[in-house]
């Protein structure tokens, strides 16, 4: 990547533009907007009334849900609030940041028009009759914008609420970049957002255009167009930015602010000194020459003495131009007037030209008004479209801004550094996806199809910008892919299954790695991930190290042969001698790799050689000393006289009759499943006993003498070995497959437990038993193929909703695992496990890419609709999971009197239809003015024998059950500290 133009010093006073959002007129988003800008659309409405207006649609409806907030409050908040608050969402997505993971701090810095909500609300008075004026007066006012945004997002940065008018969000900008070269934040929301609605359309009425068309800079110029409008971009200091790998829009290069005083013909006149000062010091400070701007984007709201005064300054500071060197346009041209928020789309107008190398035409234009003499100065107006060529340095451009009361703010902005797009990798790649809702989830993939069909993003880095730029909300789905033609077709297949079950995640479930035995190995297995797994890669190294002595050969060669060497390495793959290390080895290997993804077991449990790598995972043996056991178990093996394996669909009991004393059942598999082990030609006649049973007895392909009393000649040598290595108490449960029971420290660390574990017949129905009796929620089969997984499904104690996921492909499918495996990492995230999503990208950086943002699904709002009453809904911290099962609703419904008179004063309080004794008072929408009208009600609903609440006990207990406990006296949390009980995610 090149760095921006100029030295190290420059470079540490530039912020980057990493993100992006906003609601213009007459578009649905940002890439519609730019379209409508190349084509020299005007985007404004004809209005019943015969005025033109920039209307943004939509703005009676919100997510109220999404945010957590409730519906009634949601009913009475300023839309431009509602507004702000998804519009904030959508850039810190397009930036590639969940604020709820991002470590740093994030500073918000906006401005909101002035409305006539409050009054609005006050003559629906009747409506609201449990709300106060100072609520009311709360909901309406624009000082608390951003500071709203901070709390509802948890942003742990400054929040200012600016006003200088029309000024106000490239104000907003320049205070925004300020504090992130102070220290004050690590990224910065800066913005503004002004909805009037057609309220807009009758003020200053000597300003609008009585022909209804906003035209800057021309001869027919006649006034403005008013406007609504909000626009929002993230902004991160460069150095941070470049090495955080993020996608950089535009670069900010240096801001002023000045205001004109009293030197100009009254208090609503703009003036030329004032504005020459603000843009002059813009460039000194930025030590960037103005005769190296190629475009400035004007304040240029189509009146005769702005745009003459505005022109004028910008000529006094630019110098002359002979011949006309810069382009000046306008957004107002297209838009209208969108009053506070009309800096900063004007600047989001200029990101997008730099973007693209063209300069949008002023709609509108026809010829150039004589008084402004354009003529004589460095400026240019144009209709349409101006290509914007490389020169010698990098694009640069102006944002200009005034506001009435004479606050002026400019903003020097450079084209992003440029880098060549990476080519994407062979390896495959995971995409998640998530959403609050089922059909959210739909629209979400949909959208991501749509986006990566449009534009060449590398898959690499959208995989990376979703794994950790987006909120794990609790419906979840993942495509697994290895360009972007998969995850097209991937991506719609999961939109067109719209009516497709979708089961949220419901908390971090425990998982449980099963561990097979000797059945599943195969050349080849897993060697994907030896290659591009640098974790597996080391074990299988380690491992092929350690047992080269013993083995005479290197573990490599067999699983990972040169090309014709297969056949070679398939025959020493047969023997128990190199079979069970290299399964062993693989086993651990990918044990490893999970562990390196975040994904550490609850419990393990093996089977037969899977005890092995289980009890590695227990912390009952090292890897080295298991490894030594497993060489030794291997070489015995081998020396038994041959012997065959049957598996017999049959109950222990009914089979153990029909064996002759030289056989044995070896396993236990489930109740009606057994496996008999015995020399082949007694095998063989109880094949052909059972087939005349009509029972479906079948050979398996592998030969191991072990669990058979062909054991019993080898048990000695065994028992020696065992005694050799160290053995410990299982830091975690490892559930025995020789007992069926959790292993004990006294029996992990007795060496006749395992040469018991050798002969003895591997009980894995009882083992399964018990683990699907405890609180595994999932099973990881750690090792080629799903046997023990299918065998996990058929168990009695299986329901029908657990999940059971295997890390590798079977021999059949002739796979490498790298997608498996990512496969079973999305499944398990789908689930609920958290993923170290870094541990998923090896050999270059991943860089963060704009993607679709999140499809909010809106209800209306607005305060002359009926009041709304929707049921309790998720609360806004984006990691904190929600049910919305029926089943799961009755579980938690009130039973108490008490609980059941809380309550219903909770559901009158806050508006909702539902409420469970374990939902939370704040994160259902709740806040001070809430809990204080709650205590009211409860005392007069409890009576006076009732313990007297304080506010700090609705903080300190803030479910239904918590505070009918202390209300009954039985607190379970009394004696605790107050800090530890003290609430404060929400309030």
């Amino acid at each position: 990547m090149t760095a921006t133009a100029g030295n190290d010093e420059d470079m540490q006073t530039a912020v980057a533009v990493i993100g992006m959002a906003a609601r213009i007129p007459g578009v649905a988003d940002i890439d519609e907007f730019w379209a409508a800008l190349v084509a020299g659309r005007d985007l404004t409405t004809r209005l019943d009334s015969g005025r033109t207006y920039g209307v943004v649609a939509g703005t009676g409806w919100f997510d109220a849900a999404f945010f957590g907030v409730a519906p009634r409050d949601a009913q009475v908040l300023d839309p431009q609030n509602r507004v702000f608050l998804e519009c904030t969402w959508e850039a810190l997505e397009h930036a590639g940041y969940d604020p709820n993971t991002y470590p740093g701090a994030i500073g918000v810095y906006a401005g909101s028009g002035e409305t006539d909500h409050f009054a609005v609300l006050r003559s629906q008075r009747q409506r609201f009759p449990d709300m106060t004026d100072e609520q009311l007066r709360l909901a309406a006012s624009r000082d608390f914008l951003t500071s709203r945004v901070a709390y509802t997002l948890n942003l742990r940065g400054p929040a200012v609420t600016v006003y200088t008018a029309c000024s106000t969000s490239l104000v907003a900008v320049h205070l925004a970049c300020q504090a992130l070269l102070a220290g004050d934040c690590d990224i910065a929301l800066a913005g503004g957002v002004s909805l009037r609605g057609t309220a807009g359309d009758t003020e200053d009425v000597d300003l609008v255009s009585p022909g209804g068309c906003c035209r800057p800079f021309d001869a027919d110029a006649d006034g403005m167009v008013g406007a609504d409008g909000a626009g929002i971009v993230v902004l991160k200091r460069l150095p941070d930015a470049l090495a955080d790998g993020d996608h950089v829009d535009a670069v900010l290069r240096g801001s002023a602010l000045s205001n004109d005083g009293s030197g100009k013909v009254g208090f609503t006149a703009p003036s030329v000194p004032g504005q020459v000062a603000a843009i002059s010091s813009a460039y000194l400070l930025a030590g960037v020459p103005p005769d190296t701007i190629g475009y400035v984007e004007a304040h240029g709201t189509g009146t005769t003495i702005g745009d003459a005064i505005e022109v004028r300054a910008l000529s006094e500071v630019f110098g002359p131009g002979s011949p006309q060197r810069c382009v000046l346009g306008s957004v107002k041209s297209n838009i209208g007037h969108s009053d506070t928020a009309a800096g900063v789309i004007g600047l989001i107008k200029v990101v997008l030209s730099l973007r693209h190398g063209l300069i949008p035409g002023t709609a509108h234009f026809r010829r150039p008004n004589p008084h402004l003499d354009l003529a004589a100065g460095p400026f240019v107006v144009t209709r349409e479209a101006t290509p914007w060529p490389v020169g010698n340095g990098p694009r640069r451009a102006g944002v200009n801004a005034t506001g009435i009361g004479g606050t002026n703010a400019h903003v020097l902005v450079e084209e992003a550094p440029t880098a060549p797009l990476p080519p994407d990798d062979d390896r495959y790649h995971l995409l998640p996806l998530s959403a609050r809702t089922a059909s959210a989830l739909v629209e979400s993939a949909a959208r991501l199809r749509d986006r990566l069909r449009r534009d060449p993003v590398v898959i690499a880095d959208a995989a990376w910008t979703l794994q950790t730029g987006r909120a794990a909300f609790a419906h979840r789905a993942f495509v697994v892919c290895r360009d972007r033609d998969e995850a097209v077709r991937g991506l719609t297949g999961l939109a067109e299954h719209a009516q497709a079950p979708v089961n949220p995640a419901t908390g971090t479930p425990h998982v449980a790695f099963l561990f097979p035995g000797e059945w599943g190995g195969h050349v080849g297995m897993a060697r994907e991930l030896y290659v591009q797994e640098p974790v597996f890669r080391a074990v299988i190294d380690d491992c092929a190290a350690r047992a080269a002595a013993d083995l005479g050969l290197d573990l490599r060669q067999v699983l990972y042969p040169e090309p014709g060497a297969e056949a070679e390495a398939q025959a020493r793959l047969t023997t128990m001698t190199v079979c069970q290390p290299a399964l062993f080895a693989v086993q651990h290997a990918m044990a490893e790799l999970w562990g390196s993804r975040g994904l550490s077991p609850h419990s393990v449990l093996g089977y037969s050689l899977g005890g092995y790598g289980a009890a590695v995972s227990a912390g009952v043996l090292t890897m080295d000393d298991a490894l030594s056991l497993v060489l030794t178990r291997g070489r015995l093996l081998d020396r038994l006289p041959e012997s065959a394996l049957l598996a017999v669909p049959l109950p222990e009991a009914d089979l153990l009759p029909m064996l002759a004393d030289d056989m044995a059942i070896a396993a236990v598999d489930g109740p009606r499943q057994c496996v008999v082990s015995g020399p082949t030609a007694g095998v063989e006649q109880l094949l052909q006993r059972l087939a005349g049973l009509r029972e479906d007895a079948r050979r398996l392909p592998i030969a191991s003498a072990a669990h058979s009393v062909l054991v019993d000649d080898i048990i000695d040598e065994y028992a020696d070995a065992v005694a050799s290595v160290q053995l410990r108490p299982p830091r975690l449960p490892w559930i025995s497959d020789r007992t069926g029971a959790p292993v004990v420290a006294s029996d992990a660390c007795d060496p006749a437990y395992w040469v018991a574990h050798l002969r003895h017949t591997v009980r894995f129905s009882d083992a399964l038993e018990t683990l699907l009796a405890g609180s595994a929620g999932i099973l990881l089969e750690v090792g080629p193929g799903h046997a023990l997984g299918n065998l996990a499904r058929q168990h009695p104690g299986c329901g029908p909703g657990r999940t059971i996921v295997r890390s590798l492909p079977d021999a059949a499918e002739r796979a490498g695992g790298a997608a498996e495996s990512l496969r079973a990492t999305g499944v398990l995230w789908q689930a609920g496990r958290p993923v170290r999503w870094s541990a998923l990208h090896h050999g270059r950086p991943p860089q963060r890419v704009p993607l679709s943002t999140y499809p909010f699904q809106r209800e209306r709002f607005a305060v002359d609709d009926p009041a709304p009453v929707v049921a309790a809904h998720t609360p806004p911290s984006a990691a904190e999971p929600v049910s919305g099962h029926d089943a799961d609703r009755a579980a938690t419904d009130p039973r108490t009197p008490v609980e059941k008179a809380i309550a219903e004063v909770w559901r009158a309080v806050l508006r909702v239809q539902h409420v469970g004794i374990d939902d939370n008072f704040f994160e259902l929408g709740g806040h001070s003015l809430h809990a204080t009208r709650v205590l009211a009600r409860l005392g007069q609903v409890l009576g006076a024998d009732a313990p007297r609440l304080t506010i700090m006990d609705v903080f300190d207990h803030a479910t239904i059950r918590e505070l009918a406990a202390l209300v009954s006296g039985s607190d379970p949390r009394e004696g605790a500290g107050s800090d530890d009980l003290r609430r404060t995610s929400r309030e």
